[in-house]
């Protein structure tokens, strides 16, 4: 995604082509999207990526050097959109259980009884989640791919709505441990926060000094209005051609000389529900071929190896947009 994506600001009036019944919840969506934008300041791009996923039911790694707001913008979405908000820090020593939960024995009663962890929420921030050990990693596939969550046996469904947005230090840190492809895969977006420019960090120096304006967000928007919206993403009408346009774009990662593995069928439907949500987002009950190369980059990239396989993720990134460049777009 660039920061050319067409965007909607409380300065225009929102309009749209949705059904009766969703317009009260998209136009508390674009609500939230303004007041999203006067706390993550200079930063419309990711915060449109991060709603996009929301209503795709996807994830988000957020991955940049501390301090940049990646935990603040996890933290404002609950706060308006009244989703139950948990955090958990990733440290080493960090175990699946602590995710999780577990059987915890009541003496009283002479039995075990089921505790439920920090995963059991809305919106799960994992913070650095590269320093926890692959084992703890691997504890939030199920819970990525399927909302639900396996322990000793026994199947837990997790709350509705539900999405993970994790944060990682870039590559090379110290006490990092790789995200294996098996778990950037369940990711819809690999995003980055960058740093701000110059008049947006002026703007949050002089705004934040007294006070964080988080701690002022109020709900603006229900968790059901989220998920009706949700369950209306599935509906977008999408034109065969722009499914054969996803598809195109999937096959040429494969063909590419300059990259080991290409995107999997997986991520070609993750590139299609992420452009039906844009779609929503953007007050349209159909997919332009606009949506799906907007995205293409932020939803494959992460999903590719490269043949030397150090590559960094700009590495990957610029691969990737460089086959999005190439793909004709249909008509």
């Amino acid at each position: 995604m660039t920061p050319e994506t067409e965007t909607l600001t409380a300065s225009q009036s929102p309009k749209s082509n949705l059904p009766d019944e969703l317009q009260l919840p998209w136009r508390h969506l674009q609500e939230v999207s303004t007041r999203l934008r006067q706390v993550i300041r200079g930063k419309d791009d990711v915060i449109e990526a991060v709603l996009i996923a929301l209503l795709a039911e996807g994830s988000v790694l957020l991955e940049d050097v501390p301090g940049v707001g990646k935990t603040t913008l996890a933290k404002s979405v609950s706060r308006l959109i009244d989703l139950e908000y948990q955090r958990i820090q990733c440290t080493p020593d960090l175990l699946p259980a602590d995710i999780l939960g577990g059987p915890i024995y009541l003496q009283s009663k002479g039995e075990f009884e089921f505790r439920p962890g920090p995963v059991f929420c809305n919106l799960l921030v994992a913070d650095e989640v590269n320093r926890a050990s692959p084992r703890t990693q691997s504890a939030l596939l199920e819970a990525m791919a399927e909302s639900q969550v396996t322990i000793d046996g026994d199947r837990y469904d997790l709350k509705h709505p539900f999405m993970v947005i994790a944060t990682q230090n870039p590559a090379g840190f110290e006490g990092t441990f790789p995200l294996p492809e098996s778990q950037l895969d369940r990711f819809l977006f690999r995003l980055s926060m960058d740093y701000p420019d110059t008049d947006s960090e002026i703007d949050l120096l002089l705004e934040q000094s007294e006070a964080e304006p988080v701690e002022g967000l109020q709900p603006v928007m229900q968790a059901e209005e989220l998920t009706h919206l949700q369950t209306w993403v599935r509906q977008i009408q999408t034109d065969r051609k722009v499914a054969a346009y996803v598809v195109a774009l999937a096959t040429a990662t494969r063909q590419d000389s300059r990259l080991r593995v290409g995107c999997s069928p997986r991520g070609s439907k993750m590139l299609m529900r992420a452009s039906q949500a844009r779609a929503v987002l953007m007050g349209r009950d159909f997919v332009l071929p606009d949506d799906v190369q907007q995205l293409a980059t932020a939803v494959l990239a992460h999903r590719v190896s490269t043949r030397h396989g150090t590559a960094t993720s700009n590495e990957s990134r610029q691969i990737v947009a460089s086959i999005v460049d190439q793909v004709p777009v249909p008509v």
